[in-house]
């Protein structure tokens, strides 16, 4: 028996990753041994990648742009970006307040990094995003669920932020339009909930990811609220409004000040990015591209077939989302978890979809479906999900 261990960090996170994931792996693996599996785990947009974007990528590559990059990133990607947000805050916003960074992911990953440590407490409104509780656990720091109402439509109230609040709390984790609920919060409401951030002098990290994907409501960020600029750092990337999730192309925007000592930070890990994907995301943040409409199209397209097909039981009660490309789906009445649904659909129709648990303790009576996949596919999966309810 060998005395070598390992981190702590490895404890914090042992059941943190790919145990979440577990439904969607084990569907992979026998949709490749050639069973006829509906997906509907992740969100995969099943919109290709516009072509002037892997026209501009391979150009760049033939190019040359393909050597090391400043640790911030290429300054016409920092520029490009900060462009976006001046337009959107109506704000100076240069270089100085970005960060490109691989993906949304790495961006929430290296700003918690730089914002807390072991004794801290980070608010996360509960349903959230399946990587959200690694990603502050690594820090050293408490993950602290803010338990969100489905009466409510799962819409963080400023009563819900000041319960949880701690002498330790340090930072709000937001995600609006939000994964996995589909919620969508006001302008109004996002300035109540800052109110009380600033109250207790909290840091706002708001992940954007899905600001293209809103169906019928307006997008709105505790960053553009010039009351709570300061205080508030928000990551996004290109991977859902151009549908482009495999080039790993995201970044932060924040206070000057903090980017510089995030910076340090992040090249620790990491150094730069490929200038390549940096000439690929300028050309998709300021060329037109209709790929986020043509999603918005298909998405909204989808949640109405899917609440046709599901209207044929009382036993599920879909949640019809604002924002985003999934839908929750309401089991409780069948008896059982979302997680042995999800388990028992998979093992006896064929249809792979995510436990409601994997995203907090709020979607434990819920199962969450993708919409990434053709209507047909949704109409047979939801009649399938209707069929294991009425058994049930």
């Amino acid at each position: 028996m060998s005395n070598l261990s390992t981190a702590s960090i490895t404890d914090r996170l042992s059941s943190l990753g790919a145990e979440r994931w577990q439904v969607h792996f084990d569907a992979r693996a026998r949709a490749q041994a050639g069973e006829d599996i509906i997906e509907l785990t992740i969100g995969e947009p099943d919109v290709p990648v516009s072509a002037h974007l892997i026209a501009k990528a391979h150009e760049a590559m033939l190019a040359g742009r393909t050597r090391y990059s400043g640790g911030r990133g290429e300054k016409v990607a920092c520029e490009a970006i900060a462009a976006k947000y001046a337009k959107r805050t109506r704000r100076d916003i240069t270089a100085a307040n970005v960060l490109t960074l691989p993906g949304t992911q790495a961006a929430l990953s290296f700003a918690m990094l730089a914002l807390v440590e072991a004794g801290d407490d980070v608010l996360v409104p509960d349903p959230y995003y399946a990587t959200y509780e690694g990603t502050v656990r690594a820090t050293g720091a408490n993950f602290v669920p803010v338990p969100m109402s489905a009466e409510n439509g799962f819409r963080l109230t400023p009563e819900q932020v000041e319960a949880a609040i701690t002498p330790n709390t340090k930072v709000l984790l937001l995600n609006f339009p939000h994964n996995p609920t589909g919620a969508v919060l006001t302008a109004e409401e996002i300035a109540a909930i800052g109110a009380v951030c600033a109250k207790h002098n909290l840091w706002i990290v708001s992940d954007e990811v899905y600001e293209q994907l809103v169906y019928g409501v307006p997008f709105a960020s505790a960053f553009d609220n010039p009351d709570l600029a300061e205080r508030t750092i928000a990551v996004s990337s290109i991977s859902k409004s151009h549908a482009a999730p495999g080039f790993r192309s995201g970044w932060c925007v924040g206070p000057a000040w903090f980017t510089d000592a995030m910076q340090g930070v992040s090249e620790s890990f990491l150094f730069g990015g490929q200038p390549f994907i940096a000439d690929m995301t300028v050309e998709a943040l300021t060329k037109p591209d209709d790929t986020a409409a043509r999603m918005c199209e298909k998405y909204q397209r989808r949640i109405g077939v899917l609440l046709d097909g599901l209207s044929g039981s009382n036993r599920v009660k879909p949640l019809v989302p604002k924002s985003g490309m999934f839908m929750l789906v309401d089991v409780a009445a069948t008896g059982v978890s979302g997680a042995e649904f999800c388990r028992r659909l998979l093992d006896e129709k064929a249809v792979a979809t995510m436990p409601g648990s994997s995203f907090g303790a709020q979607a434990h009576d819920y199962i969450r479906l993708s919409l990434t996949v053709e209507d047909e596919k949704l109409v047979q999966a939801a009649k399938r999900i209707v069929e294991l309810a009425e058994e049930i």
